[in-house]
């Protein structure tokens, strides 16, 4: 828990609190009544964790409109996110299962890994405050906006998908072409199909973004103003 702690920059009063943030439900049903599952933490951590992002976004993109305001904030605090960040702070050595859950892989899954980040950012909140609690995500939000391709964030995907869409006939797909780098600092290149032709590649730290690029560039080939 030691080495946990210094990867989250925080060191609780409370270790109880850190405790419960990383028990998982399956590990909880085995002990039978003598310890609770992380599952209130993450409630409370989903709260916290929007109104974070939310504030931030809001203060930090002023010419965005509410709906690319939401967009932006899904994007930030997906699964996928939230679950990159718990890889990056190695939750997964960390996190308590069931037997089963642990023999299945459960330390990896996306899913707990997404839900542990929500559990141990509440138990923060808990056990210090709002402040460390922002501390601690916006140096995971502020990385991942940094990935961004510009401050004026822009769906390209949808305005793209709004386009075709006026010919019922036609088909967009998006194609990952390429993947380098480590874990921690991936680059990934995808290509957007309009049915069999390449109208557009991009590349990104996200398959996300990289879609985006490349959505982006077709729109350009198009000769769509951005």
């Amino acid at each position: 828990m030691e080495q946990l702690e210094k990867n989250l920059k925080y060191t609780f009063k409370n270790k109880g609190l850190l405790k419960n943030a990383l028990t998982h439900s399956s590990y909880a049903n085995e002990k039978k009544g003598s310890t609770t599952s992380n599952e209130r933490l993450e409630f409370l951590g989903d709260s916290v964790l929007s109104i974070i992002v939310s504030d931030y976004i809001y203060k930090n993109f002023p010419n965005l409109p509410e709906g690319q305001l939401t967009r932006l904030r899904a994007s930030l605090v997906c699964e996928k996110s939230l679950c990159s960040f718990s890889k990056q702070l190695g939750v997964g050595d960390y996190i308590l299962l069931g037997k089963g859950e642990r023999a299945n892989g459960g330390a990896a899954r996306p899913s707990i890994l997404a839900d542990a980040f929500e559990a141990i950012l509440a138990a923060i909140y808990l056990d210090g405050g709002m402040e460390p609690a922002k501390k601690h995500v916006l140096r995971f939000i502020k990385s991942e906006l940094s990935h961004l391709e510009n401050e004026n964030f822009k769906d390209y995907k949808t305005e793209l998908q709004e386009i075709i869409q006026r010919n019922p006939e036609e088909k967009l797909t998006y194609v990952l072409t390429g993947e380098t780098g480590p874990d921690h600092d991936k680059c990934f290149t995808v290509e957007v199909h309009l049915n069999s032709n390449v109208i557009g590649e991009g590349s990104g730290h996200s398959k996300k973004n990289a879609e985006q690029a490349a959505a982006k560039k077709a729109l350009l080939l198009m000769g769509i103003e951005l």
